[in-house]
């Protein structure tokens, strides 16, 4: 039964669980009541460091986001604009697109400062937030 779950345990996610069952066994194998208590907390620190593990994911996914989301959709065609002046008009030679005007080019100078400036002004709000908080 041990092998078994120790084989199911690799498969799904590896060290963690491992060390969880090993912790049980451990737990079941003290004699006293000190070893089984080192074993709890054994337990108990690899329960809080999955945990931990999947907070920062779910952290990662909400600052990240999905590539679907509408800012970056426009991003991408913004730069797949840019890439084609670039590379197929002026690097290769091979084309010619007629300059943006209008709303449509203050659009795309606004997307790429917002993905430009973004970062700065993110930086600037830690800072200023740090300061603050002492």
């Amino acid at each position: 039964m041990t092998a078994i779950l120790s084989w199911l345990a690799s498969l799904l996610s590896g060290p963690i669980v491992n060390g969880v069952i090993d912790g049980y066994k451990a737990k079941l194998a003290a004699g006293n009541d000190k070893d089984r208590i080192a074993a709890d907390l054994a337990q108990r620190e690899l329960e809080v460091q999955r945990a931990e593990i999947e907070a920062q994911a779910q952290i990662r996914i909400a600052t990240v986001g999905r590539f679907y989301e509408p800012e970056k959709i426009m991003g991408y065609a913004v730069a797949i604009y840019i890439a084609k002046l670039l590379v197929w008009d002026k690097v290769l030679g091979l084309g010619s697109t007629d300059p943006l005007g209008g709303w449509i080019e203050t659009t795309a100078n606004l997307v790429v400062a917002f993905y430009f400036g973004k970062r700065g002004a993110e930086s600037v709000a830690k800072i200023v937030t740090g300061a603050l908080r002492k």
